[in-house]
């Protein structure tokens, strides 16, 4: 092996030392080493300031290079660091990923292309995508299986376990982390070993095997105690998984000492300042126990903690310690820290609905983008065919030879540039329709939390109604980022899985039954969220009146092109009808939505009343 020469160990060290002076100085990694380059990212995980653009402007360069096995390096660590850090979706770290893996493919090894797959089926399971993270996790354990992997095979065994666990299928959870257990002892993995048993104390835990959870601790303690006493965080979380079970089985005497020791070990690692927001947890254990002196100090100190900090999204901490104060017959501080929830709740609420409102500026700019994609594609085959034309008039022209060779060879490097660009816009627009469906979730799950306590009837109809509306717009934003065309929805699969939600809000799953009798239809986006806002009004309405006294009944839901311009649009159902001047029920907004969004889509509705109702619609579009 050549020794570094004097030239390259200065140039090194004046790149470190200008990064050191200035830690958002990217241009000190322009000319540095790939290898050097690949070596500081691993080693800054924690760098949030600019870890990501030198990840991205380290692979342009080996794209530019074609270096497979140095791109494989940066795709491996960008993974991990957007999957430590978490400042992007969950997909992005699944996009890395599997970059790295079409890569090893390339390569034919079947040991990092398992270790791929497993890798990136614990990221499916952050992006809840966990059908795909069941497949590429079963893929590699067949890998392993040929390669008679045992270490493998008790890596991905116990990743299993945890997938079946979030799935909150706790019997095979239990079953794979079992087959799991025998394979990490025997490779002597004493630190996954010691984390696969946290899948034994939930799982068995959330079915009322409270003994073989407390067991499974037990054994998870013993084992980092004597193989891997380093591995200090694992008691932490043992013991604070063994608390929530106690709490579960009413058993709060343990529960407390199981926080209390689980709290006072996380002070010792990283000290008390950064664990009191822990000590949420004793007090609330206390609170349950009615003993509200003690409940009053350690939520107090959770609550100045998470306040130090700058968190002003905490809700259920200041409704406990608001209950606290409430039977310490302290009424005004009860009462100030319950206007504290109430604000955050609302705060949290605004935020989201001013984040939905920017999200849905950026998806009417899509089809801008769309365009622009559609146009960087056209470019992409313009340069193909004058590329192939330079190829031609050099072959018949030699003099023009070196002319020609310096076109391609710049036309080569824009072609790439433009690939790169797509792929990231690509992407981009599939982060967008992932948070936009994300913060559509939310606002869903803000509004049921606040109608929760609501007593009035009608109050309670509307905020469940809102929470449907919001609902039908997610489901499109979660069928956009899923799919291969950001552009358009299948309708019939869009009304299936709406029919689904609103049939589960009604509990009317065995009562009526919903019909999609179309074929496969796409359409785009700003003529699919109104369509299914007419629709989710239209189902609602028909669980709501349609079928009085538990009568079961049916709801047919059709679509169909009528020609290029127009599409037509039927909901009926059998259920008890209505005279024509009858007066409407409710509160008549979901009629004023329907008109509106027809009017929005240049169409035209027709209502009939024989056995039972039928809405058509004709839209131009």
């Amino acid at each position: 092996m050549t020794k570094p020469t004097i030239s390259f160990l200065i140039a090194v060290f004046l790149c470190f030392s200008s990064y050191s002076q200035d830690p958002k100085n990217i241009e000190v990694f322009v000319d540095m080493p790939l290898d050097s380059c690949i070596s500081w990212m691993h080693n800054n995980f924690k760098n949030v300031e600019i870890y990501h653009e030198v990840g991205l402007q380290t692979l342009k360069r080996i794209n530019s290079n074609t270096h497979d096995s140095n791109a494989i390096k940066v795709h491996e660590e960008l993974s991990i660091w957007h999957a430590y850090n978490g400042l992007f979706s969950p997909d992005s770290a699944v996009y890395h990923t599997k970059k790295a893996l079409e890569l090893h493919k390339k390569r034919s090894n079947k040991k990092q292309i398992a270790d791929t797959y497993e890798l990136l089926s614990r990221h499916y399971v952050k992006a809840r995508q966990l059908d795909k993270s069941q497949d590429v996790l079963f893929k590699s354990i067949s890998i392993y299986e040929d390669l008679k992997d045992d270490a493998g095979l008790g890596m991905a065994y116990r990743t299993l376990g945890d997938l079946y666990r979030v799935m909150e299928d706790y019997e095979k959870s239990i079953e794979y982390t079992n087959k799991a257990i025998p394979l990490l002892d025997k490779t002597k993995n004493y630190g996954l070993l010691g984390m696969a048993h946290f899948n034994l104390i939930i799982s068995h835990g959330k079915l009322n095997e409270f003994k073989k959870a407390y067991l499974a601790t037990e054994k998870c303690l013993k084992i980092v105690e004597e193989k891997v006493p380093e591995e200090a965080f694992i008691p932490v979380k043992a013991l604070s998984y063994r608390g929530e079970v106690y709490v579960k089985a009413q058993n709060y005497t343990n529960a407390l000492k199981d926080y209390i020791k689980s709290w006072e070990l996380c002070v010792e690692i990283i000290g008390e300042e950064r664990c009191a927001t822990y000590r949420t947890e004793i007090g609330q254990v206390y609170l349950l126990q009615k003993d509200y002196d003690e409940a009053l100090e350690h939520l107090l100190a959770g609550v100045q903690a998470y306040e130090k900090q700058g968190k002003n999204t905490i809700i259920q901490q200041y409704q406990n310690l608001s209950e606290c104060y409430a039977n310490l017959n302290d009424f005004e501080k009860a009462l100030l820290y319950k206007d504290k929830a109430n604000k955050n709740a609302t705060g949290v609420l605004k935020d989201k609905i001013v984040n939905l409102e920017s999200e849905m500026v950026i998806k009417y700019e899509t089809g801008k983008k769309d365009e622009a994609l559609a146009a960087q594609d056209a470019l992409l085959k313009q340069k193909d065919r004058v590329k192939t034309l330079f190829i031609t008039i050099a072959s018949l022209l030699g003099v023009l030879l070196f002319v020609m060779v310096y076109f391609f060879n710049k036309n080569k490097k824009k072609t790439a540039v433009i690939k790169a660009k797509s792929e990231e816009n690509e992407l981009l627009l599939k982060e967008i329709h992932h948070r936009v469906k994300n913060n559509l979730e939310l606002v869903k799950s803000l509004i049921a939390l606040q109608s929760a306590d609501l007593e009035d009837s009608v109050t309670k109809d509307a905020m469940i109604a809102s929470q449907n509306r919001v609902q039908s717009m997610g489901i499109i934003h979660q069928k956009l980022y899923q799919g291969t065309n950001l552009g358009s929805v299948d309708m019939k699969d869009y009304f299936i899985n709406l029919s689904s939600g609103i049939l589960d809000t009604f509990d009317a799953d065995d009562k009526v039954k919903i019909e999609c009798a179309m074929d496969q239809l796409e359409l785009d986006v700003d003529t699919a969220v109104p369509i299914g806002l007419i629709v989710n009004e239209l189902l609602t309405n028909a669980l709501k009146y349609a079928f009085p006294d538990n009568n079961t009944g049916r709801i047919e839901i059709s679509m169909s092109k009528v020609d290029k311009k127009t599409i037509s649009l039927k909901v009926s159902d059998n259920g008890i009808g209505k005279s024509v001047n009858t007066t409407s029920k409710g509160t008549g907004f979901g009629t004023q939505l329907i008109n509106l969004l027809t009017q929005q889509l240049n169409g035209i509705m027709e209502e009939t009343y024989n056995n039972g109702t039928s809405v058509t619609f004709h839209f131009k579009t």
